[in-house]
């Protein structure tokens, strides 16, 4: 009896300690606005070290492209037709099954603090600290158990210091916690915050190469409709601050604003630019708001990264950085998202597991953010719902890619006519080629990946893709089915042939 006692003691004790897990998740954060993925303009040395740190997926996309879906998604591990948030007008259905439901049964103390930005309560959470809808940058509402209350300051900053006053309450406590800290930056209108109103005077961001995209090459009639070019949509007091301060400003901030803006506002008056000159200007206001948004932000990644080293959480914390879904930094001369292009279907990842993921390593594998679910579970040691549509990465994050992990992407978007004007549209990736199927316009599209990364040349009508066409027709409806999307139509096979 003792030495059963003795063994039961011993494997006890020799039971791995479950990990804690962070989840910082930025709101429309592009790849190629962080230094680590190569980015021309700008640098994000607190994200470089949590890349240096961890693992850089290469290639982690969203399946539409738009910010409540994307968060259904991620609590759900599903696709929208699957967990009901087809777009950002409709309400998350909390009754349903989410990851930090199975958690909180299995042991984890979870919460989120942030931007939640899916119109029901938070479910599935111990504690919770959320925007109001998209929230407010500055002096922004929250709300929490007890109802909604007011904070002055900068929304970054509040959700940082609230996120590290969240984890000191948690000093002595055994029990492991999933914690999903969530910016609202850097959203649209990009309210920078007050330290770095200044950054970036004087300096000119290079410029993408497709800034003046013309939206021909055969592309779909909708890229030549769409409401969300630098030319024509940018709002001149809304996105780029030409006029008074925003009267959500207290006065203090309020002159700070003015300080940034006015002398700048005043030579633009006065400059009457034109045609290539004004494209150019707004480009310039629009991605120095957007970037000193993401400074914020990095500042952000870098103060719970110390604090982790100095209360000793980093041993057994695992950090992942995401955001919602790339986003048009003047590319094909847009902002926003919501395409299935390579801008906006694109979405940073980092993932940094000490003793687990190899420090500085680099993923190329297609993953997706319906994984991110299955994945929490996994590091949790918990197993997943067979419902769930997506696959662990933590054989991944190990270093071992399994034989039958995917070869293509799964994509649908949904939400026309509403903001932007982005035709509904389904299709599928593989690591070259990309097929979109415009159902509503009946048009489609065909782009080679490794020739046009910037997918200029429409191909489905070009004889010499047609095995290719014909493979990714086949494919397209495979996802279709494997996904169950009975909302998209099913593929045609007929264009086979053509």
């Amino acid at each position: 009896m003792l030495l059963a006692s003795a063994l039961l003691a011993s494997s006890v004790v020799a039971q791995p300690q479950r990990p804690n897990i962070i989840f910082i998740f930025t709101d429309d954060h592009a790849s190629h606005a962080i230094s680590a993925y190569g980015s021309k303009i700008n640098q994000t040395p607190n994200l470089d070290r949590l890349a240096n740190e961890g693992m850089l997926f290469q290639n982690c996309f969203v399946g539409n492209s738009i910010c409540a879906p994307s968060r259904a998604t991620i609590q759900t591990g599903k696709h929208s037709h699957k967990n009901g948030v087809l777009d950002n007008v409709l309400e998350f259905d909390g009754t349903q099954q989410t990851f930090p439901k199975i958690m909180k049964a299995n042991g984890y103390l979870t919460a989120i603090i942030g931007k939640w930005h899916l119109k029901s309560e938070p479910v599935g959470f111990d504690y919770f600290d959320i925007l109001p809808g998209q929230g407010q940058y500055y002096n922004p509402d929250f709300i929490n158990k007890d109802g909604t209350y007011r904070i002055d300051g900068y929304c970054t900053d509040i959700i940082t210091d609230k996120t590290l006053r969240w984890l000191d309450d948690q000093k002595g406590k055994d029990q492991p916690f999933m914690l999903m800290m969530q910016h609202k930056a850097p959203h649209r209108a990009w309210w920078p915050g007050p330290k770095y109103l200044n950054k970036y005077d004087g300096v000119d961001i290079p410029e993408p190469e497709d800034l003046f995209d013309d939206w021909e090459g055969g592309r779909n009639s909708g890229a030549r409709t769409q409401q969300m070019s630098v030319k024509e949509h940018l709002i001149l007091d809304y996105d780029l601050k030409i006029g008074d301060p925003p009267q959500r400003l207290n006065e203090e901030q309020a002159a700070l604003w003015r300080a940034a803006y006015d002398d700048e506002n005043e030579w633009f008056a006065n400059a009457n630019l034109q045609g290539d000159d004004l494209i150019r200007y707004k480009y310039q206001r629009y991605i120095k708001d957007y970037l000193r948004c993401i400074d914020s932000v990095d500042e952000s990644v870098g103060e719970l990264l110390e604090y982790l080293d100095r209360t000793g959480l980093s041993k057994n914390t695992i950090v992942i950085y995401n955001s919602d879904q790339g986003f048009y930094l003047g590319d094909y001369g847009w902002y926003d998202k919501r395409w299935m292009y390579e801008p906006s279907l694109r979405a940073p990842l980092m993932v940094r597991w000490p003793g687990v993921v190899k420090p500085g390593s680099v993923n190329t594998d297609m993953v997706q953010n319906i994984d991110f679910a299955e994945t929490f579970l996994d590091m949790a040691g918990l197993e997943a719902p067979e419902d769930m549509q997506g696959e662990s990465i933590v054989p991944l994050l190990r270093g071992k890619t399994p034989d039958d992990w995917r070869r293509s992407i799964y994509y649908h978007y949904y939400e026309f006519p509403l903001s932007h004007a982005v035709p509904k549209h389904f299709g599928t990736r593989t690591d070259r080629y990309k097929i979109i199927h415009y159902y509503e316009l009946g048009e489609w599209e065909l782009f080679d990946l490794k020739k046009d990364p910037r997918e200029k040349k429409n191909l489905f009508d070009d004889p010499e893709y047609a095995s290719v066409r014909k493979k990714m027709l086949r494919l397209l409806e495979a996802e279709r089915r494997y996904a169950e999307d009975d909302t998209a139509p099913a593929v045609p096979l007929g264009l086979e042939v053509r």
